[in-house]
C-alpha cells in the first residue's frame, strides 16, 4: 500500500499532490515529477552506482580470499585472527566516525568516492570473510590435499578448484554489500562532499523542498528511483541469495 502511494502520487500533477487525495489515482497523469527527480538526484545515482559497485567488488574478492585461507590453508592462531574479524561486524559506525574521518583525511581521501569506496569495503570485509569461510568449509579436503599432491600452490588451487564452486558465495555477498552500501547514509554524509554525495543523501535534501507547496510528486518518484536499484536485485537474484545462503549451510 506505501508503494501504490507513491507510484501514484509521483504520476500527479503538484496541483493535485496534496495528502488529502493520497489514495485517488491521477486526474491528469504527469511525468513532470520524475523529470525533476531524474534532474536532481542523477549526480547521486552516478555516485552511487561507483561506490556500491566497486565497493561489493573489492570486498567480495577480499572476503573470498580470507575466507579461503582461514578454511583450508589453516595457520597457527586462524581461529583468533577469524575471532578478531567477526568483531568488526558488531562495532557501530557511529564509534569509529570521528577517527576513520581523521584517518580518511591523513590519506587525502576526505570527501570523494575513493574515501567513501575504502570505508565500505573494510567494513564489508567481516561478514564476507564469514560467508565465504563457511561456505568454503564444505568443499572437501580430499580435493585441496589432491591439489597440492599434484603440485599446486596456495594461488594455484584457489584459482582452479575454490573460485570455481565459488559462485552462490559470491551471489550472496555482492547483493548483500551492494544493498548495504547503496542504502548508507551515515558514512555517505560524515564523510562526503557535495561533489561525491550518493542517492541517499540528496534524496534527504529534497526532503521539503519547495518555498511555497512541498512537491510530493517530485518526492515520491525521488523516493522510487532511489529503490529502484536494490529492489530490482531482490527481485531478480532473490531465489540465489537464498541459494547462496543455504549452499553453506550443511556439510557433505
Amino acid at each position: 500500500m506505501p508503494v501504490y502511494v507513491l507510484v501514484v502520487t509521483s504520476f500527479k500533477p503538484l496541483q493535485e499532490a496534496d495528502p488529502g487525495s493520497a489514495w485517488n489515482l491521477p486526474a491528469h497523469w504527469s511525468t513532470s515529477g520524475w523529470s525533476a527527480a531524474w534532474d536532481t538526484l542523477r549526480p547521486g545515482l552516478e555516485n552511487s552506482v561507483k561506490i556500491a559497485v566497486s565497493g561489493s567488488l573489492i570486498s567480495a574478492v577480499l572476503g573470498s580470499l580470507n575466507g579461503y585461507v582461514l578454511s583450508k590453508w589453516r595457520f597457527p592462531g586462524a581461529d583468533a585472527v577469524f575471532t578478531l574479524l567477526l568483531f568488526g561486524m558488531f562495532i557501530p559506525y557511529q564509534a569509529v566516525m570521528i577517527p576513520l574521518a581523521g584517518l580518511l583525511t591523513d590519506m587525502e581521501l576526505a570527501g570523494t568516492i575513493r574515501g567513501l569506496v575504502l570505508a565500505h569495503v573494510v567494513y564489508g570485509i567481516p561478514i564476507c570473510t564469514l560467508i565465504f569461510r563457511n561456505y568454503y568449509v564444505t568443499i572437501p579436503d580430499e580435493l585441496i590435499e589432491a591439489a597440492r599432491v599434484d603440485g599446486a600452490g596456495m594461488l594455484r588451487t584457489y584459482r582452479s578448484i575454490v573460485l570455481p564452486v565459488s559462485a552462490p558465495a559470491f551471489a550472496v555477498t555482492l547483493i548483500w554489500q551492494f544493498t548495504s552500501i547503496w542504502n548508507d547514509f551515515l558514512f555517505a554524509v560524515f564523510l562526503g562532499a557535495p561533489g561525491s554525495w550518493p542517492v541517499t543523501v540528496m534524496l534527504n535534501n529534497t526532503a521539503g523542498s519547495g518555498a511555497v507547496a512541498v512537491q510530493y510528486d517530485q518526492q515520491m518518484a525521488s523516493a522510487l528511483l532511489a529503490s529502484l536499484p536494490t529492489l530490482l536485485v531482490y527481485l531478480l537474484l532473490g531465489r540465489f541469495f537464498m541459494r547462496g545462503l543455504m549452499a553453506g549451510a550443511l556439510k557433505g
